[in-house]
């Protein structure tokens, strides 16, 4: 008894744990911990039954957290989308245009999965629909089959560190931080991802050709009656839209506007530019675009004017985050009615989806409230604090140590129950430290991203392997027999991209401005420098014996 008294914190959180790897549900063990050692605690008088009277307040203002509300809107916004058949269309106009390069499409893998993620966030309907299309034909044409599982696996991920990731939303509530400051410190992040994603992809094609061969010329399919695939026609069409955008962009914005602003604004203007062309070229028939260029207009431009809608208004400060989600959920409602793909049907089942997934996150966040009133009513904020703050290294070694657990502990459970039961104990730590808190919620993201891709348990693995051929199988295209994927082979693939994954956490940690510049658009007056003088008039005189010309602010 007395070494339970002496060791309550570290014990709580050790039995969590354990009850959590025997697979116990995560918001009912949360809330039974939260319970049963409250219970305890106040047996072994380490607080009065009255700390308990707060429970229904704080889960009344979980459910009354209209910032939550975020989470449903972009769930639905992806399901819809990814049932409308954008992605089949991306992966599909995007393989055409990259396809002649070596590790083309594997390139347009990646690509896709960063447009997916800007516009659905959801990693399962990202690897499922990637795997069913783009697997198959990689397999054809001769691509190695871990380079081809592992590229669909670590591209369904980006949607968890791209704007709008519901990961992000979820850190920025239990860091109490800004979900539209947490979207523009993870930008350049994201895009340093995909960008390592791509000279992966193409050093790898460099060296070993075979496992990344292009699309041969009868795969090709937007060719031109003189036989030309194109190409030169979409560079002018980008040129032209690149030069608009340049022009344009100033007169919406000012000089000092942020980096983030800027590109939003930018690649709207171009976009809109872009898109009014081919448009003007399809109805009038002039034949200035190729078959190529009028496809990725038509096929890219809604996706990246529905980016704007949602990231767009949230970084102009037009729309907050719960807003701009609404406005996503609206705008791909309209995409499926242009697409002539929205039916009773498939509103079901997005809005029955969304209702789980939803209520997964409320029951999860209160079973952690319980459990944290309770962990704090036992010291183990302190407790927590104490085996953090005194490492050696200070701020570095923290940081070091945080990421290393979380990656150990990401072998085993998922992104929400890391959000939901380590965020809520290290976040106080890292602010005490003096740590930016947008920084270190990025960090984790990313840290929380390799969740998904670890052997054996990683979810993208899993969505993959439910989609992957398990026998061999005869293509219908070519007749011929392609060899099944084993799962070793989608285990092995996954290596690299976790490896370029912590590659990116490594680099965060050595270079803050890539998530820093968030402070950008801030107020750059220091609080601290505010002085302010007050003069009153009373009757004409003033008390302090000075004019009585009133306040004054410096």
């Amino acid at each position: 008894m007395e070494f339970l008294i002496a060791n309550m914190a570290p014990v709580m959180f050790a039995s969590l744990i354990l009850f959590l790897l025997m697979g116990f549900p995560v918001a009912f063990t949360l809330a039974g911990h939260g319970l049963l050692f409250g219970l305890l605690g106040v047996e072994l008088g380490f607080f009065q039954p009255a700390l308990f009277q707060a429970l229904p307040q704080r889960i009344f203002g979980i459910i009354a957290n209209d910032t939550l509300l975020a989470i449903p809107f972009f769930t639905f916004m992806g399901l819809i989308l990814e049932r409308s058949g954008m992605a089949e269309d991306l992966l599909e106009t995007i393989g055409q245009l990259f396809g002649p390069l070596r590790g083309g499409l594997a390139i347009a893998v990646v690509v896709v999965g960063a447009l997916l993620g800007a516009t659905t966030g959801v990693v399962s309907a990202s690897v499922i629909s990637m795997g069913l299309i783009s697997l198959p034909i990689m397999l054809r044409y001769g691509y190695d089959r871990r380079l081809a599982s592992g590229v669909i696996a670590a591209s369904g991920t980006l949607s968890q560190i791209i704007p709008p990731s519901i990961v992000l939303i979820v850190l920025a509530d239990q860091l109490g931080r800004s979900i539209g400051d947490m979207y523009r410190g993870a930008m350049v992040p994201a895009m340093m991802t995909v960008g390592f994603y791509i000279a992966y992809i193409l050093l790898l094609a460099l060296f070993r050709p075979r496992n990344a061969p292009a699309i041969p010329e009868e795969g090709r399919t937007f060719i031109e009656p003189n036989g030309s695939h194109g190409i030169p026609s979409l560079l002018v069409l980008l040129a032209v839209a690149v030069g608009a955008s340049w022009l344009l962009s100033p007169m919406i914005l000012s000089a000092d506007a942020p980096i983030d602003e800027t590109v939003v604004v930018g690649t709207l203007v171009g976009g809109v530019v872009a898109f009014a062309l081919a448009v003007l070229n399809k109805v009038f028939g002039f034949g200035l675009l190729s078959q190529i260029a009028e496809r990725v207009t038509f096929v890219m431009i809604p996706p990246l004017a529905l980016i704007f809608l949602v990231l767009g208004t949230i970084f102009l400060g037009i729309a907050t985050p719960t807003e701009g989600g609404a406005m996503g959920a609206v705008g791909a409602i309209i995409m499926a009615l242009a697409r002539k793909r929205l039916s009773w049907s498939l509103l079901k089942q997005a809005m029955d989806t969304t209702t789980k997934l939803a209520s997964f996150v409320i029951f999860i966040l209160v079973g952690s409230t319980v459990f944290g009133l309770t962990f704090r009513g036992v010291d183990g904020d302190l407790w927590v604090e104490h085996l953090l703050v005194g490492l050696p290294g200070g701020e570095t070694g923290f940081l070091i140590i945080v990421s290393i657990f979380v990656f150990v502990m990401a072998f085993f459970l998922d992104f929400f129950e890391l959000a939901f039961i380590i965020v809520p104990l290290l976040g106080p730590v890292a602010d005490k430290m003096g740590i930016d808190l947008i920084w270190f919620g990025v960090l984790l993201a990313l840290n929380m991203q390799t969740s998904f891709m670890h052997p054996p348990f990683g979810f993208a693995l899993f969505y993959l392997r439910s989609v992957a051929p398990k026998e061999d199988y005869k293509d219908k295209l070519t007749g011929q027999t392609i060899a099944k994927v084993t799962t070793g082979q989608i285990y092995w693939g996954s290596i690299p991209f976790i490896c370029i994954q912590l590659l990116m956490v490594a680099l965060v940690m050595m270079f803050p401005a890539t998530v820093m510049h968030y402070k950008d658009g801030a107020s750059k007056v220091d609080p601290n420098t505010v002085k302010i003088e007050v003069q009153a008039d009373y009757g004409g005189s003033s008390v302090f014996g000075g004019d009585s010309s009133g306040p004054i602010f410096k």
